[in-house]
Formats: C-alpha cells, sequence, structure tokens
C-alpha cells in the first residue's frame, strides 16, 4: 500500500486533470468571498474537497472563515499564500515592514518590483493574493502590532498565526489570545531550524508555560545564523495545515506538542503541551503583563541594523514631506511609505509617522535623525 492508501503504485505520467476544464468567472469577484451555494460545484478547490478531512462542509467552513496572519515576512507570506490559495474566505494581514532585496531568497509573495518600490509587505502580499485568488477577502494592514492597537486590529478573527520575528511581540499575541480565548498557532524558522505550537487557551499550554521568560544571552537570527528557505516552508506548511484542522473542527487531529526539525542534520525533538500549567504566568495566573504594555520599549530593533521609532504617532503627508526632505538628501515615496537616504542612513517613514532607520542600531542616533528631519 503506498502513502495515499491505495494498493497500486505511482504512475508517473498519469493525467491528473480532465481536458476540458470550465472556468466560472460569475464566481471570481475581487474582495468578495465565494458564495455559499456554489462551494461545492466551484473547480478551484476539488481537489481539497475530495481530501476526506475537509470534503465540501469543511471547504464551506473555510470560505466562512476569518484569520489574522501577524507577521509577513519569511513564514507569514508562505502561510498567507497557503491558506489564501486553500480558500480561506477571509484574511488580514499585519505587518510593519516593507519589502527588501535580502527577502527575495525565502518570502514567497515578493518579487523585484515589489522591492525596487519598497512595498509594505502587507500590501505587496495582498495585491499577489488577489492575482491568484480574487474570490476571497484580503485586509492587509500596514502597522507594528503594540498593546494600544491590538484589539483593533485582531477584533473579529476566530484564529491568529504567527509570522513575526521577535518573543515581544509573540508574548503580546499570546496574552491576547488567552484573554480572549482565541486560538494561535506559534511558528518560528531561523538557520536549517523550524518551529511550531498549537494554542488553544484553556485547553493546551499557552507561549508562556513552554517558555516562561524570552531567550537571553545569543539568540539566533536569519541575521546572525542565515535562514533556508526549505525551513520557513517546513514550518508554515505545518502551521497552515494546523490551521486547517482548528477551522474545519478536527481539534482531535491537532498536534499538542511543541514540534522543532532541523530540515539540515533531520534532527527532530517534541515538547509536551497537552495541558496549560497551573502557576504559567498567563494562562494560570492571568496575569497579562504584555497586553498591559508593562516595560515594552518605545523603540524597537528590527534586526537588520535598524531601528524603529513608533512612539510619534501623527499623520504624515507623504508628497509634502518629500518635498521638504529632497534639499537634504535623495527622496522617493509611494502611496505607502516614503523613503529618505542621507548617507550613511536610510530612512522609511509611514503615514502614521512611525519610521525604520536603517544604518545604526544605536536609538539616540535614531530618535537624533528623526527629530532632525521629520520633527520632535
Amino acid at each position: 500500500m503506498n502513502a495515499y492508501g491505495s494498493m497500486l503504485p505511482f504512475t508517473p505520467f498519469r493525467l491528473c486533470g480532465r481536458a476540458n476544464s470550465i472556468i466560472k468567472a460569475e464566481w471570481i469577484h475581487i474582495g468578495n468571498s465565494l458564495p455559499a451555494d456554489d462551494i461545492n460545484n466551484d473547480e478551484r478547490y476539488s481537489r481539497q474537497m475530495l481530501f476526506r478531512g475537509i470534503g465540501a462542509f469543511g471547504q464551506r467552513r473555510l470560505a466562512e472563515a476569518r484569520i489574522a496572519i501577524v507577521g509577513c515576512g519569511a513564514t507569514g507570506s508562505a502561510i498567507a499564500s497557503l491558506l489564501a490559495r486553500a480558500g480561506i474566505g477571509n484574511i488580514r494581514i499585519i505587518d510593519r515592514d516593507y519589502v527588501e532585496p535580502s527577502n527575495l531568497q525565502r518570502q514567497m509573495l515578493f518579487d523585484e518590483s515589489d522591492a525596487a518600490e519598497s512595498l509594505p509587505k502587507a500590501i505587496a502580499a495582498a495585491r499577489k493574493i488577489a492575482a491568484f485568488n480574487s474570490g476571497i477577502i484580503v485586509e492587509p494592514r500596514v502597522a507594528d502590532l503594540t498593546p494600544e492597537n491590538i484589539a483593533s486590529l485582531l477584533d473579529g478573527v476566530q484564529l491568529i498565526l504567527d509570522g513575526t520575528d521577535n518573543f515581544e511581540t509573540r508574548y503580546l499575541l499570546n496574552d491576547y489570545a488567552v484573554r480572549h480565548s482565541v486560538p494561535w498557532i506559534y511558528t518560528a524558522a531561523v538557520g536549517s531550524y523550524a518551529a511550531t505550537l498549537n494554542i488553544l487557551p484553556g485547553e493546551t499550554a499557552c507561549l508562556a508555560c513552554v517558555f516562561p521568560d524570552s531567550p537571553t544571552g545569543m539568540v539566533e537570527t536569519c541575521e546572525t545564523s542565515g535562514i533556508l528557505n526549505s525551513a520557513v516552508n517546513l514550518g508554515a506548511s505545518i502551521a497552515a495545515t494546523e490551521a486547517l484542522k482548528i477551522l474545519v473542527g478536527a481539534l482531535g487531529e491537532l498536534r499538542r506538542t511543541l514540534l522543532s526539525f532541523n530540515t539540515w542534520s533531520n534532527e527532530r525533538a517534541e515538547i509536551v503541551a497537552t495541558r496549560p500549567r497551573p502557576d504559567c504566568r498567563a494562562c494560570g495566573l492571568r496575569n497579562f503583563l504584555h497586553l498591559a504594555g508593562e516595560g515594552r520599549p518605545h523603540i524597537t530593533l528590527c534586526g537588520r541594523n535598524s531601528v524603529q521609532i513608533h512612539e510619534r504617532r501623527r499623520p504624515i503627508d507623504l508628497p509634502e514631506m518629500s518635498a521638504r526632505l529632497r534639499p537634504h538628501g535623495v527622496v522617493r515615496h509611494n502611496d505607502f511609505v516614503l523613503k529618505f537616504i542621507r548617507d550613511p542612513y536610510e530612512m522609511t517613514l509611514f503615514p502614521d509617522g512611525r519610521a525604520i532607520i536603517k544604518g545604526t542600531t544605536d536609538t539616540a542616533v535614531a530618535r537624533s535623525l528623526y527629530a532632525r528631519f521629520i520633527g520632535s
């Protein structure tokens, strides 16, 4: 018997499709989910519905689902692509960053034109998804997730997926999810290593149960240890599959461990996460310190010789600012970001006043540059 339950061997050149596929254009509308009554007839998801774990009923539930993906870098963009192709009806993508050339090796929703324009990742991802599945709703949110805005950014979603790159934001997500009983999936990838954990508040261990404190000392990042795109895609594929289980109601099939796998050495490890810890700060003691913003810095490092300033919340008129900065350096802008280059620094300014300043990790230098050219 082969891996698919058949007694027959695989036929390498067997045709899987039909010669005369019918494209039902009336189902394809930008920004609108597929009509529920037509899902069973939709050619797009026919192979997925043949899978016993999904079926027509499961596909209907996916079309009605509302999820949020926080962070649209390597893992986030891969998860977004997989779930958009699977037919999740409403996907909210939240990301604070913009596309750079170094992203293209592993961030599958972006291309060279996105990097050339420095498009915000959430916007670029929404555009790409619309090009291959216009029958779902994608809500891009160009924002830094903070205790002040997390409730509005995650309002109304039934599942949260982690595409972030730092534990500060993950603990914030965990606090929100546990407090509001929203399931979420932790996913990380660095080097050749991928890890993921399903969190069902009140039923399984939460992130704070498994990692009571943030990692200390030398912590591996993509900047220090590099990353294989295969590790990214492995973690994203596992997380996306677990998301489908949650959304179709197959909770008995969920993995209840923290799973890690090294794609280079083939080492695998699992930590049991079946039950919450009674003494857990979040799900046991209900102490949501990250949600309260305790100790949260106003300036955070982006991990690539950059400093993010997100304490200046004021609207910026990008064309007006572009004209003001032009005598002081190279400036270009689009509807979403303004790029200001004054060697050896590069500032990317967003309409809400947030900025990422590249070329330094010194917060004092970043503050000074922002105050000098944008305003205090």
